[in-house]
């Protein structure tokens, strides 16, 4: 059994305006507008207004990821595929910047345990985790058929605000580990909806913070940081 001193720390990252400038979600729909994939109308409409919610701290989280798996829902396999090659290219590989690479660098040379842990589906999202060169995502899982096919239902609890901790946890437990073991736990994030999981780490930075987390860090003597701050 490894001693805690032996064991690596964990380094987590949130994934939309903290590793990217930008949101995958957000964008993902807006890509899938602009190619007529879906009525942009409708479609625009619904994603502005969820995106409102969110930023707002007042998103239902369910409500949404149903609205966006039902989305993907309407496609075969092998058309979200040639989308999601598309939108890599178009939209998140212009977005993928020095700086977020340099800063999965300094915990990789330390040989930490990294992860990404986001409220957007694995869909959208592990392909941006693999372009990262991270292995290990936590996301909102989408729920398949017997065929295979998605069905615009979740899976389990969605991966935002506390369902983040719920997500750690157990992806923790599978490796018969927790959150203790490490001596230092790091979590990177713009969001206030990321609070509950940056209370519990040694080491949360607001990241790229908006006004509501850069508050919070202030008056809880966290630090920050403006990843992007050469980026406009």
């Amino acid at each position: 059994m490894m001693t805690k001193q032996s064991m690596q720390n964990i380094a987590l990252f949130d994934l939309d305006h903290t590793l990217l400038p930008i949101d995958s979600d957000y964008e993902w729909g807006q890509f899938l507008c602009r190619i007529g994939a879906v009525d942009a109308d409708e479609f625009g409409r619904r994603n502005a207004e969820f995106f409102a919610q969110y930023q707002a701290g007042t998103l239902d989280p369910v409500e949404y990821l149903e609205f966006a798996l039902g989305t993907l829902a309407q496609f075969s396999g092998q058309q979200l595929n040639d989308y999601h090659t598309q939108f890599m290219q178009e939209v998140i590989n212009p977005a993928l910047l020095p700086a977020a690479f340099d800063l999965l660098k300094q915990h990789q040379e330390q040989n930490d345990l990294i992860a990404i842990i986001t409220a957007t589906n694995r869909f959208v999202t592990q392909p941006i985790a693999q372009a990262l060169g991270v292995e290990h995502l936590l996301a909102a899982e989408p729920h398949f058929d017997e065929q295979g096919n998605l069905t615009g239902k979740l899976r389990g609890v969605p991966t935002s605000g506390p369902g983040k901790v719920t997500h750690l946890h157990a992806w923790l437990a599978q490796q018969g580990k927790q959150l203790s073991d490490f001596t230092k736990s790091y979590f990177y994030s713009d969001s206030q909806n990321d609070i509950p999981l940056l209370s519990i780490v040694t080491h949360p930075i607001a990241t790229n913070p908006n006004q509501l987390l850069l508050a919070h860090a202030q008056a809880n003597g966290w630090p920050t940081l403006q990843l992007f701050a050469q980026h406009d």
